[in-house]
């Protein structure tokens, strides 16, 4: 059979992506064939397709997707045709009508939980589950930073914080994005591009700083990130939106104030079948349960993926962004 898929040859930007029919053999030993229904893009997205993380090309593109089983190859036994399942854990090659999958990387659909909604937070809402539940375990009373708070991966957070009663600081680029990340959960919010964050981090924590700060962002953000942080504070710094944060030296960190420094992977934390059954379970369990609400605030056809990433990057979204086959 053949399906619609995008495929980049080349590293750079948005333009590279290319939509191409390609033939889609029946599925392999252990193998299913998932047909999407929603699809979703994500930062690490952007860092495959720029060559920032390198992948051998020419490569599909795109680690996360909900649909339905069509068929299932020899020796599968955890699904069967028909079945709602979904991935966030890659291989990349996500974007496209349907794909082969090995069957231990998909994961259960909730009935409560519709293609959209899972596409939009299974790879964003697993980063804040091992974010805030064990890179630095947030208690209630903790007071974070968390930049970018209006993102897809932001708003996620600012919800599970204040379930757990946390105090969360968050940053935003407009009044907009300030609003609706307060709606979703954030205590307070610092304009940065109209404001000093460190200033207004001091000022709001009464010159203590935070106890730990999520930074997403990378290059634009690390130093300040820093300089927000109590003494033996967590930095987390787990993305590069602005660019890689490049050499650091390590002294800093004991000049201003023994700081910890981390930066973790959700490879890394979802690392084999029992780690992602138990992050995926408390991720739905909070889905379900109504602590995380997750926005879709951009649709995009397929073909159209070239115009996602230049919206994901130009920072003109909100929440979670989805492709439709």
């Amino acid at each position: 059979m053949m399906v619609a898929r995008i495929e980049f040859a080349r590293t750079g930007g948005p333009e590279v992506l290319a939509l191409v029919e390609t033939p889609l053999a029946d599925p392999g030993p252990c193998e299913v064939r998932v047909r999407h229904r929603a699809i979703g893009v994500n930062f690490i997205d952007c860092y495959h397709r720029s060559g920032l993380y390198p992948m051998p090309l020419p490569s599909g593109i795109g680690l996360e997707a909900a649909g339905v089983v069509e068929a299932v190859g020899e020796g599968v036994t955890t699904c069967r045709a028909g079945d709602r399942v979904g991935y966030f854990l890659g291989p990349p090659g996500a974007y496209a009508e349907a794909r082969n999958i090995a069957a231990d990387r998909l994961v259960k659909l909730p009935d409560a939980v519709d293609d959209r909604t899972a596409a939009a937070v299974m790879l964003k809402g697993a980063t804040v589950e091992y974010l805030v539940r064990r890179v630095f375990p947030v208690k209630a009373g903790d007071v974070v930073l968390f930049h970018a708070a209006a993102g897809g991966v932001g708003l996620l957070a600012c919800q599970w914080l204040k379930a757990l009663g946390a105090r969360t600081i968050a940053t935003a680029g407009s009044p907009e994005k300030a609003a609706l990340a307060r709606d979703h959960g954030a205590d307070a919010v610092i304009l940065y591009r109209e404001e000093d964050v460190v200033t207004r981090v001091r000022a709001l924590t009464e010159g203590r700083g935070v106890d730990v700060v999520y930074d997403g962002v990378g290059r634009a953000t690390f130093a300040a990130s820093l300089d927000c942080l109590r003494p033996r504070g967590y930095m987390v710094s787990y993305g590069n939106a602005s660019g890689a944060v490049g050499e650091i030296d390590v002294n800093l960190l004991q000049t201003k104030g023994s700081l910890f420094l981390t930066r973790p992977s959700l490879m890394h934390y979802y690392a084999n079948a029992e780690e992602i059954a138990a992050g995926v379970d408390q991720l739905f369990e909070m889905v379900t349960r109504g602590a995380l609400r997750p926005l879709i605030g951009q649709e995009f056809p397929l073909a159209r993926a070239a115009d996602a990433h230049r919206a994901l990057e130009s920072r003109a979204t909100r929440g979670a962004t989805i492709l439709l086959p």
